[in-house]
């Protein structure tokens, strides 16, 4: 793979751990930019910057790339990075080996706490979910029109180095929200980028996945290990119904599911090196 080109279409916290991996193995990696500033942070980081403007994306971006990953989030107009190459993206898709879209296990909606796998039926409840439903659509259309291995990826809640309990443990954010009953998938983002990296790997192994850990588990045990970790009382214990969230927030709490992710282990070979919270914050916690 050395020497092979990545484009990512979004370069945020899951794509930069992709990136590293990649580029240990030889990759170059291209990232879009909105301004100017964060086109000159990106050069600094060793990234080809590709500036997005308001009339779209040069296509001359596409210019031997082998691989691109949409991690871009859909709006009320669909996907903007399917918008930004659906044009221009025909005339090199035969050449790109591999289209990636990191979508979310929204689009599943609330299946009343029970198992679901990629075959579930998808009844999301959020406006994200279905953007989210719409958005998988227009990529695996365009990949099946012209023949382009592409691979979607259901995502859970994603944590990682500055991005976990402990994080908003140790900066007085934490709170525990009980709804009894409740659970939630998360994912180390180092895994994430593990199963991203293998699907790249087998560009032919499946066009659907979910990537999880192995414990679905209520978001209050989440935050009680981090505290146990920094050897501090837990914050208080508060019902839902009076927690004040946002509509955003209490959004996260009408879906209640427990995702299987054996397709991404039996397909992509991948092996969890954080199969629950515990690992990822043990390791985390670790690393100081």
């Amino acid at each position: 793979m050395t020497g092979e080109k990545i484009l990512f279409l979004g370069y945020g916290y899951t794509a930069q751990a992709l990136a590293r991996l990649l580029r240990a193995e030889g990759w170059r990696i291209a990232g879009t930019a909105r301004s100017a500033q964060k086109a000159a942070a990106l050069d600094a980081a060793q990234v080809e910057p590709v500036l997005w403007t308001e009339s779209g994306l040069d296509p001359r971006a596409l210019d031997d790339v082998d691989a691109i990953l949409v991690s871009t989030p859909p709006g009320a107009d669909g996907c903007p990075s399917f918008a930004a190459l659906r044009d221009s993206l025909p005339a090199q898709a035969r050449a790109v080996s591999w289209i990636g879209y990191l979508s979310s296990n929204a689009v599943y909606g609330d299946h009343g706490g029970d198992w679901v796998d990629e075959t579930s039926p998808l009844r999301p409840s959020t406006e994200r979910g279905f953007a989210r439903v719409a958005a998988e659509a227009a990529w695996a259309g365009f990949a099946v029109e012209w023949s382009t291995p592409f691979a979607i990826f259901r995502l859970p809640g994603i944590y990682g180095p500055g991005r976990s309990a402990l994080d908003a443990v140790r900066e007085g954010r934490a709170r525990r929200i009980l709804k009894p009953g409740q659970v939630f998938n998360r994912m180390h983002v180092d895994d994430i980028a593990a199963a991203l990296k293998a699907s790249i790997g087998r560009p032919s192994a499946g066009e659907l996945f979910n990537l999880a850990d192995d414990e679905p588990s209520p978001p209050q045990d989440v935050v009680d290990y981090a505290c146990k970790l920094l050897n501090v009382a837990p914050p208080p214990l508060v019902p839902l119904e009076g927690a004040g969230l946002s509509e955003m927030g209490r959004s996260f709490y009408r879906d209640n599911k427990r995702v299987k992710n054996t397709a991404m282990k039996e397909a992509l070979g991948v092996s969890l090196r954080y199969p629950t919270y515990r690992e990822g914050l043990d390791a985390i916690f670790g690393d100081g």
